[in-house]
């Protein structure tokens, strides 16, 4: 399969039906238009020269060229090398070295960062700028360009590189996950199968085009159905899914917390909703079950990584079933079982599959189409991730006797306090049930007696107040006392990936400045 004859399908079929739809400028394609403008674009790459498995590097929010270069890259056989615009230029300048692209696309509202990184780097031919603040560049090439399938369209596909996604660098650097045709089909497959795809479905895009998020958005234009661009704001969410008639959406607690919060959030009209996955860390029962409340849809949990999306889904009839019914309640906390197309295994140090007893804690590793080829130009580290075909995820959890998967932490973020292991995921959920908590993000810091201690950093909700010691007295109730938190922090706003995971080795490096952590 080629992603690129996306458009090409359903131009074929429903012409003059919205395809794209940007809520920041307001534009629309249809996908008659979007399937010339991924011809155009592609004929217009291919004519500066480049050549099949050439990367081409994009630095841009969320935009209807950005959706078009995906789909272009694919009829052209050219890799996709999408740009975090959150990063500083020395950080772009790395994964730029890493994929060496040979074009440079960028919205014009970034225009100085892309000269500022073409200072220090040499390997990029053509530097090109669309949108408002750039220099035409773009829209002048592809003015030019053929409206024609490439000769080359047919012989892509299937095991061919697509796309470069760098990891949030949760636990340290990002490194680039290549994706091939093949991987993001099969990523889509999970998807369908898990969000059960209506032709009626219109999709929100919350995340970023240059991260996993991408891969779901394609999937519900893959089956017809419109998809909604915007650059996640709570009160213009809302605003859109009434607008447009949104059915589907994937958020991060973040996200559902501050658009439920809204002061007039029963006054919107989202009775178009059908179906809202989460995913991007664990979420706390508290939330669930505030949001299966208020939203007029089902839930799904969606768990996966940058390397491959889709490993496992906690279903819309486990959430119905433990909240309406009571009926195992504690698979809230759970990430469900494997998708579709995936097997996966938790497993010891040594590979050994641990007991299936729900205590017995080991590492994820999965076996799928939808995972990745290896890490980009990365050949040692690769390696070490995928051992055997297994992908091997770095993700502490249990499993049930019904294989329900309870990730308990990331393996570098488990704290050691004298000799115990404590899981953050555990403290975070108690901390979850205090009223006045948004969000939590709990870290081990330096203890000369224990080794580490439990510290918490908490993001209140708008007009709420309360004390480091209520926090850490609603969170005994549920958690042991070597377990709870010795200390609180209040803060603004918790440092995140694209992703929407939390960036909790920003707030560990400060504390274990000049000691060992292992991180």
């Amino acid at each position: 399969m080629n992603i690129g004859f996306i458009p090409g399908k359903w131009s074929r079929q429903t012409p003059q039906r919205d395809a794209v739809i940007d809520s920041t400028s307001g534009r629309r394609l249809t996908f008659g238009e979007l399937d010339s403008a991924a011809r155009k674009l592609a004929n217009a790459l291919l004519g500066l020269g480049l050549e099949k498995g050439d990367r081409v590097a994009i630095l841009s929010m969320n935009s209807i060229e950005y959706c078009t270069l995906y789909f272009a890259c694919g009829l052209a056989g050219l890799v996709v090398q999408p740009m975090n615009w959150r990063l500083a230029p020395s950080e772009l300048r790395r994964i730029i070295e890493n994929g060496e692209p040979r074009v440079f696309i960028t919205q014009g509202q970034y225009a100085d960062v892309a000269a500022e990184v073409s200072a220090m780097i040499d390997c990029v031919e053509h530097w090109l700028q669309y949108g408002d603040g750039g220099d035409g560049t773009y829209e002048h090439l592809v003015d030019r360009a053929a409206d024609e399938l490439p000769s080359c369209a047919d012989t892509v596909g299937d095991d061919d590189p697509f796309c470069i996604l760098y990891t949030g660098g949760t636990t340290g650097q990002s490194k680039g996950a290549l994706h091939s045709h093949r991987s993001v089909n099969a990523m889509m497959f999970n998807q369908t199968v898990a969000e059960r795809i209506v032709p009626s479905d219109v999709y929100l895009l919350t995340g970023q085009m240059f991260h996993i998020p991408v891969v779901l958005a394609l999937n519900y234009l893959a089956h017809g159905c419109p998809l909604v661009l915007m650059n996640f704001d709570a009160e213009l969410a809302m605003e859109v899914i009434e607008r447009e008639r949104v059915s589907a959406f994937l958020a991060v607690t973040t996200m559902l917390n501050w658009m439920m919060a809204l002061p007039g959030f029963k006054s919107y009209d989202i009775s178009s909703l059908r179906n809202i996955q989460y995913g991007g860390g664990p979420m706390p029962s508290t939330v669930i079950e505030e949001a299966m409340e208020k939203f007029p849809c089902t839930l799904i949990q969606g768990y996966g990584q940058t390397e491959g999306a889709g490993m496992t889904f906690l279903s819309q009839e486990d959430h119905l079933r433990a909240v309406k019914e009571d009926y195992h309640p504690e698979r809230l906390k759970s990430c469900g079982r494997e998708g579709f197309l995936t097997s996966l295994r938790v497993v010891d140090e040594d590979g050994v599959d641990i007991p299936t007893d729900g205590k017995t804690t080991g590492q994820i590793i999965v076996k799928s189409e939808a995972n990745m080829l290896g890490y980009f130009r990365q050949p040692d580290l690769t390696r070490e991730t995928i051992r055997e075909g297994w992908l091997w995820t770095g993700d502490i959890a249990t499993m049930d006797s019904d294989r329900y998967v309870f990730i308990v932490d990331r393996a570098k973020d488990m704290i050691i306090s004298g000799g115990e292991n404590i899981y953050t995921v555990q403290v975070e959920e108690a901390i979850a049930k205090h009223p006045a908590v948004l969000e939590s993000a709990v870290i081990g810091v330096p203890d000369d007696e224990w080794g580490e201690s439990v510290k918490a950093y908490v993001v209140l909700k708008p007009g709420h107040t309360t004390t480091e010691e209520e926090i850490i007295e609603a969170a005994k109730t549920d958690l042991a006392s070597y377990q709870k938190p010795r200390s609180v922090e209040f803060i603004d706003e918790l440092p995140k990936a694209p992703t929407g995971k939390i960036l909790k080795r920003e707030l560990r490096d400060p504390h274990w400045a000049g000691r060992d952590k292992g991180v």
